[in-house]
């Protein structure tokens, strides 16, 4: 008699249990975009509570708190948004990896913005306008309140158009569109407006000019070497000194009592600080240089520390320029409405200097963007970057930060990004030049294809020389350059405008 068929078993748990699995899943790639937003706002939770502990007691705390809302989204925003600019190089060129990066930057940016942010946020927040002569208790609250609002607005409508549109230029032009809606453009100072504007022309192209310079010094003693290890070893250390020493010495002035250290003796510290570096880099550098074959590629692995320090470098001009933008208009705000009531967390309202837990919550908003968004722009620019190998990505960073700072040292809201992409175009167009000009590259080619036994004719045939290609390369980088330009023609106008019409809304709503 044949066996019967085995009645087959429904397995209804089993089934059950897989849709559940499914709907987890299905629930994970829903609420996994959904994290850093929930972070963000409990940031901005924060915040609110931790400007309550001083401004609930004020009359008009709400509006103060309004201003805090707004302050520590815009500083997200610029960290997310300009972080790569500041160490994608190091993580393109993997001389360090994303944690290590995301946690640098964080912690410079807030050293920046604390430590140096001072300057630049007086600048934007009683400069720009001229709010001495503002006799009306709680105008200039609404009017920064515009301002940071129409800023937050065309940000945000900028990076859904993935338009390359300056931070510092968004918050100046809303700053002059809300002052000139609110009192007039009789209380603008003009002449501070068109120096802010000559810096941004300027500064460009210093940081260029910076990069191109340092470019130019790294292939005559170092890359067109006949030992390039050897140089390397000697001079490395040296740029890490020079570094080192000219940061120490803006540290100084920046942390100092007024004219409290002499100049002579500012840079004699610069000095010591810049020999100390330079001792400590020598047997980091040697021992890293051990067993190098003498070649570009080793280079690239020596010039790791150096663009390490300059990323760093970099984080840190950037909180201590770029924080103003969002907290200027808040630190305007605080100063308004505690000169009118009893606000007594200004320790300084006569020398207009913004309040300590205003720069904290600039820079911590900061570096929450940057922990939160920064993975991925700094993945997008590393990509790219790494174009430039370490050498030229080191020229970018140094010459920008240094740009940056001495901006900042003088109160000068300059934009980082236009900075960096100013070094970057000084490297490419020195690089055009230098690859069809320079003797002693030419000869250094020439003699390494002797020794090869290589005709010189046929080792210069590459796409370095070949004149299709390099015009293929110009018009590429002049492409982006006018992209660049267009950009910044139309943010400070769009800016100011919104910001005028936020203005007049709110006073239609509100006031």
């Amino acid at each position: 008699m044949p066996d019967r068929p085995a009645t087959p078993v429904k397995r209804t748990l089993d089934k059950d249990l897989d849709k559940v699995t499914y709907v987890e899943d299905a629930t994970y790639h829903v609420t996994k975009r959904l994290v850093a937003p929930g972070i963000g706002l409990i940031f901005l939770g924060l915040a609110l509570v931790f400007a309550g502990i001083y401004v609930l007691d004020q009359p008009r705390a709400t509006l103060i708190l309004a201003a805090v809302a707004l302050a520590g989204y815009m500083a997200m925003n610029i960290g997310a948004k300009d972080v790569a600019n500041n160490v994608g190089a190091a993580v393109g060129a993997r001389a360090i990896t994303m944690t290590q990066a995301l946690v640098m930057a964080a912690i410079f940016e807030i050293l920046g913005a604390t430590i140096a942010g001072g300057p630049v946020i007086n600048t934007i927040s009683t400069h720009i306008i001229d709010t001495d002569r503002i006799v009306s208790i709680g105008k200039l609250a609404w009017l920064m309140m515009a301002a940071l609002l129409a800023a937050a607005l065309w940000i945000n409508f900028a990076t859904w158009l993935k338009a390359p549109v300056s931070t510092t230029h968004t918050i100046v032009g809303a700053v002059v569109g809300a002052g000139a809606a609110a009192v007039g453009p009789d209380l603008i100072n003009w002449n501070v407006l068109a120096a802010i504007s000559a810096g941004w022309v300027i500064t460009p192209f210093l940081g260029g000019t910076i990069a191109a310079g340092m470019l130019f010094f790294i292939k005559t003693f170092i890359v067109y070497r006949d030992d390039k290890i050897a140089a390397a070893r000697y001079w490395i250390p040296i740029l890490i000194g020079l570094m080192a020493g000219a940061f120490s010495a803006y540290l100084v002035v920046q942390l100092e009592p007024k004219n409290a250290i002499p100049p002579l003796l500012n840079l004699a510290i610069g000095i010591g600080v810049g020999i100390i570096a330079w001792l400590g880099a020598r047997p980091l550098v040697a021992a890293q240089s051990a067993g190098l074959e003498n070649k570009n590629s080793s280079l690239r692995q020596l010039f790791r520390l150096p663009l390490i320090c300059s990323a760093a470098l970099m984080s840190f001009a950037h909180g201590a320029n770029d924080v103003a933008n969002a907290i200027g208009p808040l630190a305007a705000i605080v100063r308004d409405i505690g000169l009118g009531g009893s606000l007594n967390v200004i320790a300084e309202t006569t020398t207009h200097k913004a309040p300590y837990w205003v720069v904290m919550i600039g820079g911590c908003g900061i570096s929450v963007g940057i922990l939160l968004y920064g993975p991925r722009l700094i993945r997008l620019v590393g990509e790219q970057i790494t174009k430039l190998n370490p050498m030229r990505a080191y020229c970018v960073a140094v010459s920008a930060a240094l740009t940056v700072i001495v901006a900042a040292w003088f109160g000068f809201p300059v934009s980082s990004t236009h900075i960096a992409v100013g070094a970057v175009f000084g490297v490419g167009f020195f690089r055009e030049w230098y690859t069809s000009h320079s003797r002693r590259r030419l000869a250094y080619m020439r003699s390494k294809a002797e020794a090869a036994g290589i005709p010189w004719h046929e080792a210069d045939n590459n796409d370095e020389r070949n004149p299709d290609e390099i015009h293929r390369r110009r018009l590429v980088r002049r492409s982006h350059f006018m992209t660049i330009i267009a950009a910044w023609a139309i943010t400070v106008p769009v800016a100011a405008l919104l910001a005028a019409a936020v203005y007049w809304v709110m006073v239609a709503l509100f006031i």
